[in-house]
């Protein structure tokens, strides 16, 4: 795609100066309200600043390698990251948002540990604007990343409370059978394991256990899959299922609909659910931190533990009444879909982020000169 005529083009080189960061042990680290910013973003605080802000900051090294992060105060520059030391003359939020759209996978001067090297990176073409339209640019692109940072704020909050939510309508820490209704039983007393042997034997219709409240899902085929040495089980639509190794992590479900018939090993047994008992009831219990962890006391081995069904069929609870489980499921189930919602809204705005970013900082889509003429 051509570059707009009134566009230059030029060098990261030309464009900006990048420096290394400063190291900076935890123990030399002092109290204080000078964020650092290195490979991940903030990190924590200093009482010195090595910067001025507004500044910005890429990747250099570890999870967070080419990923550009914007600094509006001065702060202190980590040496797991570049740093801008000259915008020469450019807007530093439209050099952050060029920056985070560049793609630098290709540029690491590591080996096994990526890293990034401002010699490798000052050679890439880069084209921009005149300060003016770079201003109108990046003011629309903050838009989007204003109302990212909404929604996830908001995502944290439904979260915080769909924990106290759990922990209140959930908690064993309560001896809820005196309450009206409720009865100290074994889980064995509902739960009756699935034993229904695969003769077909489809290493493409293999299940496995998300982890915290993810659900079931067809486990991906490498191809390399048993050819009969292991025996797997049918597991039916609505039945519980879990991990043996991971479910002191979360790693519970029921099977969907969609996926009946498939099968798992007995490393992921299922079980069927007496009617007295609502699953996604079960479903949220089984995803209690405070009871998984109560679940691990039952597990056997020594360094990787594992739960057994007999094992956990020992385990006694404290059951409601079903009407009030249905009701405890059905507060815990729209506060959780709430947060997937949120989570999806985030996705979409991150993604029209992308497209955005894509048209505006090459030219493809111009910003209307009135609005370029605000910020000249």
């Amino acid at each position: 795609m051509s570059v707009p005529i009134d566009w230059k083009e030029k060098t990261l080189g030309e464009f900006v100066s990048l420096q290394r960061g400063y190291d900076l042990p935890n123990h030399i680290r002092e109290n204080g309200e000078i964020p650092v910013v290195g490979g991940g973003g903030p990190n924590g605080y200093h009482s010195e600043a090595k910067a001025i802000g507004p500044g910005v900051v890429i990747g250099r090294s570890g999870a967070g390698f080419g990923t550009a992060f914007y600094v509006k105060e001065n702060y202190w520059p980590h040496n797991t990251g570049l740093f801008v030391t000259d915008f020469k003359g450019n807007d530093p939020l439209f050099v952050f948002h060029l920056l985070d759209a560049l793609d630098f996978s290709s540029y690491n001067s590591g080996g096994a540990q990526p890293s990034l090297n401002r010699n490798f990176i000052y050679p890439i073409p880069i084209s921009c604007p005149a300060l003016p339209e770079q201003k109108a640019i990046a003011e629309l692109i903050s838009t989007w990343d204003e109302a990212i940072e909404k929604t996830e704020r908001l995502i944290q909050a439904k979260e915080r409370r769909f924990k106290w939510l759990l922990r209140e309508l959930i908690s064993e820490q309560i001896n809820r059978e005196k309450e009206t209704g409720w009865k100290k039983v074994r889980i064995g007393s509902f739960l009756t394991e699935s034993w229904i042997q695969d003769r077909d034997n489809d290493p493409k219709k293999r299940l496995s256990v998300r982890l915290h409240l993810k659900g079931v899902e067809v486990r991906e085929y490498r191809g390399t899959e048993s050819d009969g040495a292991t025996a797997y089980f049918i597991r039916k639509a609505g039945q519980f299922i879990y991990g043996k190794q991971n479910i002191f992590k979360g790693a519970v479900g029921i099977v969907p609909r969609e996926l009946d018939g498939y099968s798992s090993t007995q490393d992921i047994p299922a079980f069927d659910v007496a009617d007295h008992v609502d699953k996604h009831w079960l479903l949220f219990l089984f995803s209690y931190s405070n009871f998984y962890k109560k679940l691990e006391l039952y597990a056997s081995g020594s360094g990787s533990k594992r739960l057994q069904p007999k094992e956990l069929f020992r385990m006694k609870i404290s059951l409601p009444p079903f009407e009030v489980q249905q009701k405890i499921a059905e507060a815990l189930f729209f506060a959780q879909h709430e947060i997937d919602l949120l989570k999806q809204l985030a996705e979409q705005y991150k993604t029209q982020k992308r497209g955005l970013m894509q048209k505006m900082l090459t030219g493809e889509w111009r910003v209307k000169l009135d609005v370029v003429k605000r910020y000249a």
